[in-house]
Order: C-alpha cells, then structure tokens, then sequence
C-alpha cells in the first residue's frame, strides 16, 4: 500500500532554478534533520524534504521494504513535484532512491546516492531497534534522559544523540515517532537490496557520494554499482564519516551542487 508521504518544501524562487531536488533521509533519519542542507541546496533550487514512511510525521504501515519506500516516493514526485525529479537519498533514503531510479526511471533526472550501495549493508546493527523498542520511554521527559538510558546498549553517544531525536511528546509522556515493530521485522529487508534482473540500468546521471571514514561503500561494491548505474560518477569527503551531510556539510552541498549543475 503506497502512502502520502509528510514533507517540507524550501527554496525554489530562483528564476530557471530547474527541477525540484527530493531529499529522502535513512534509517532513523527525519527531514528535520536535513533542514540546514535543504536551505543551502535550496539557494539554487526547490528542495522537497521527505519522511519516509514509519518515520517522522508520514504514515505507519506494517510493509518496509524497499519496492514499498520507492513507491511512496514515485507518488511524491507525481503528485508534489511536478513529476519530475532530482532524488538525493542517504542510507536507507538512498536505497529507496536507487529502487525508485530502477522501477521508474520516467521520474528521475539525476540521482544522488549518498554513502551507500545496492548491496546488503553490514554498519547498522538490529540491537538499535531491539534497544529502543525495550525502553520504557513513558518514563522520561527529555531528550537528553532517553539518551543516558540507551547507553548500556549502544555505547555511542552520538549515535545515541541521534536516535533520541526521534523521541516526541505524546498523551502519555515520550513516545518514539518511529514503527519500531515494522522496523525490526523488515530489518533483514532494510539492510539488503532487492535483486535486480540483468538488463536492468537507470541511464541517467548518478553521484555516488562517499564518507572517506565510513565502511559502507567498498571497492567491492564498484562492480555491482556500475552494472546497475552505469553513469556512475564517484566522490568521496576525506573527513566524513557515514553521516557525510552532517560531518562535513560544507563540502557535502559543494559536491551536490556541482553535480546538479
């Protein structure tokens, strides 16, 4: 069942500014958190941030997978952007964007894949979800609390930070803006990729935007990225890790920029 994705639109009041740009976060992620990038790639461009679907403000379903996300995403571009679109997408957000380039190329102009590939991902562990799902979070009433908490379990504290974003305020205390159920009976789906038939390529323009710390994309990966985008250009940000936008923010809008133009 495909679902109305929630979004936020920035930019766009530039003369000949072009397409829209689609932001699709990953796993965990809202376009909360890309508010900053959006107004920086909107100085150029109308920019249409999304939550994808058992995240943030967009509806819950009990299917996440990738064919489902791509779309919910195909229905977004047709009906909000104009029906056609840029797609930039991280992590999980840019698996659902690669999907949506494969199914229904008609829909994208270029693609923008940021530190991820079409292959099973191995950075992400299920013990997030399994923790987060197991905190009693009516108990606690700020952020900062939620985040102290899941330290036993996720010894990280940015990556901890990051997750207690997505603890909002409820009727009844905290409550996760996330289906975690959903989330953790599709995680082998979510950290794989669907397979593609051979024959099968998006033609267009594709970046491949790479954290130079982070373990997601490998040479290994080269292969299968180019059979299946063969356009492929590549780029890596020397000092960022797998969250390349917010590491190196500077460097990530050039990049993207200098691509879409």
């Amino acid at each position: 069942m495909t679902v109305d994705l929630a979004f936020t639109e920035t930019g766009g009041d530039e003369p000949g500014g072009g397409l829209p740009l689609v932001i699709l976060p990953g796993l965990f992620g809202s376009k909360r958190n890309w508010s900053a990038i959006a107004r920086e790639l909107g100085r150029h461009r109308g920019v249409v941030t999304a939550d994808l679907r058992n995240h943030g403000e967009s509806p819950w379903t009990d299917r996440h997978d990738f064919p489902g996300l791509a779309a919910d995403v195909a229905r977004l571009i047709e009906v909000h952007a104009g029906g056609r679109a840029s797609v930039l997408g991280h992590s999980m957000g840019g698996k659902a964007a690669m999907m949506l380039a494969l199914t229904r190329p008609e829909l994208v102009e270029r693609l923008v894949v940021v530190d991820i590939a079409p292959v099973v991902s191995t950075g992400t562990p299920i013990e997030y979800v399994r923790a987060m799902r197991a905190l009693p979070l009516a108990r606690y009433s700020r952020r900062s609390e939620v985040a102290d908490a899941l330290a036993e379990a996720i010894p990280d504290r940015g990556v901890r930070n990051f997750l207690s974003l997505n603890a909002v305020d409820g009727p009844a205390g905290l409550e996760w803006r996330l289906n975690l159920a959903a989330l953790e009976r599709d995680f082998p789906a979510i950290l794989g990729f669907p397979e593609i038939e051979p024959g099968r390529a998006f033609p267009g323009s594709a970046l491949f935007l790479t954290g130079g710390r982070s373990p997601y994309v490998r040479p290994e990966h080269r292969p299968e990225i180019e059979r299946l985008f063969p356009a492929a250009v590549f780029e890596t940000i020397p000092d960022a890790g797998h969250w390349v936008h917010a590491d190196a923010p500077a460097d990530f809008v050039a990049a993207v920029n200098r691509f879409l133009a």
